[in-house]
């Protein structure tokens, strides 16, 4: 899922608060904007696998 909503990649440098936008740049600075949501999961998860386990096994 890819979100619509950005924050601008050098807020914490030039700005005092995060700076949200739905432009490719930042309204105020001009810097690039970067995508605000996390990644769903991590294809290299070491303990994927056992937390998968614990889920299914839980599910009652």
């Amino acid at each position: 899922m890819k979100s619509d909503i950005r924050v601008c990649s050098a807020w914490r440098d030039v700005h005092g608060r995060p700076v949200y936008t739905l432009s490719e740049t930042c309204p105020e600075c001009g810097a690039d904007s970067e995508n605000t949501a996390p990644a769903p999961f991590d294809p290299a998860d070491p303990h994927g696998e056992y937390r998968r386990a614990l889920k299914y096994r839980n599910r009652d």
